[in-house]
């Protein structure tokens, strides 16, 4: 986004006019970095901070605007961005697609790191950890977390035992695509939680994929180009525009842009440990690095403090044992127990 407007602002005579979104929550704030480009830039720049309610205010408009189940909780500031920007401009531009075709996820780097270390461990005694750790009760990784916390030199893990259930599907991956799907999807067998469901003809794993796009960093950026792009951000970015009437472009994603992009190989593209080289040697060009070399955030709203907090009665009826065994859709079992888990994990 950043680099979207330095390249608008360098080629207009007048200040371009930009809009950012904020939270007082921790780690959910990237408005006052937004807000130093946007002076550094010139730009007639306009912020708004939310508080959790006005944002939560948003959820029942939701089937409205989507009319489909969108389980992308970022849907809710890009609704509220969109809306601040209607009041002053009818057409905006993002910088959606930079990600996807400049290797700009940090599950990229990640997932090839992890299985280039899982992998060499045969899948056998993989699997068996990763038994042991299912059947784990969540009481005794608090204690490990809290006994390893007591050891002098050794310092405590927040949320160690979120984390090691998280990173139990990993140990079982018996390939690079398997860890790229653990990383990417909320169940290690999505079809799994829904009664009669069947996955599809997956384009995920698939074998003619992999002798096409041998290269895994790039066969996860191009199954993402093709998919969660398309599915989830542009969808999210086109409902939630139109439901304000504004028009949003995607300038990154000209054909000749993503044609460029390519073209040329992954070493471009992730040199030199850095994510996006390219887009950040053009940045670098109207912004001091300093103001944009910082850890990738999402767009995201603190949905897991809300769903544990204000939230957690909304949440509680919606996944009702009762009600979901009446609606007939989901399994009540692994659905429960994961909102039990989040319930625990403060």
């Amino acid at each position: 986004s950043s680099t979207v407007v330095a390249l608008m602002q360098a080629q207009s005579s007048r200040p371009v006019q930009t809009f950012s979104i904020g939270f007082r929550e921790a780690g959910f704030n990237e408005a006052e970095h937004a807000k130093a480009i946007a002076k550094h830039l010139g730009t007639n720049h306009t912020e708004l901070y939310l508080t959790s309610k006005e944002a939560r205010d948003v959820i029942p408009l939701i089937p409205q605007y989507w009319d489909e189940p969108f389980s992308d909780s970022s849907q809710i500031p890009t609704y509220l961005v969109s809306k601040l920007a209607r009041q002053k401009v009818t057409v905006s531009l993002s910088g959606d697609g930079g990600d996807e075709l400049f290797c700009g996820y940090n599950r990229y780097v990640w997932a090839n790191r992890i299985w280039s270390a899982v992998g060499r461990i045969p899948h056998l005694p993989r699997h068996a950890a990763y038994k042991i750790i299912g059947r784990t009760p969540l009481a005794l990784f608090r204690g490990i977390d809290k006994t390893l916390g007591m050891v002098p030199g050794l310092p405590s893990i927040p949320q160690f035992e979120d984390k090691a259930q998280k990173a139990a599907p990993l140990l079982d991956a018996k390939s690079a695509d398997d860890v790229y799907l653990s990383l990417l999807s909320h169940w290690k067998q999505p079809h799994q939680i829904v009664r009669n469901g069947k996955n599809r003809v997956d384009r995920y794993t698939n074998a003619d994929l992999r002798e096409r796009c041998p290269n895994f960093i790039e066969r996860m950026m191009l199954v993402d180009s093709s998919t969660y792009m398309v599915d989830d951000i542009l969808t999210k970015v086109d409902r939630a525009s139109m439901a304000v009437s504004l028009e949003a472009r995607v300038p990154l994603l000209d054909h000749r842009v993503f044609e460029f992009a390519w073209s040329i190989p992954l070493a471009m593209r992730y040199k030199e440990g850095q994510t996006k080289w390219p887009i950040r040697k053009v940045l670098a060009r109207h912004v001091p690095t300093e103001l944009f070399e910082r850890p990738k955030m999402g767009f995201g709203v603190p949905i897991g403090e809300w769903l544990r907090g204000p939230l957690r009665d909304w949440g509680e009826h919606l996944l009702d044992e009762k009600r979901m065994n009446e609606e007939g859709v989901f399994h009540v079992e692994p659905i429960r127990k994961a909102w039990d888990i989040h319930q625990k994990d403060s």
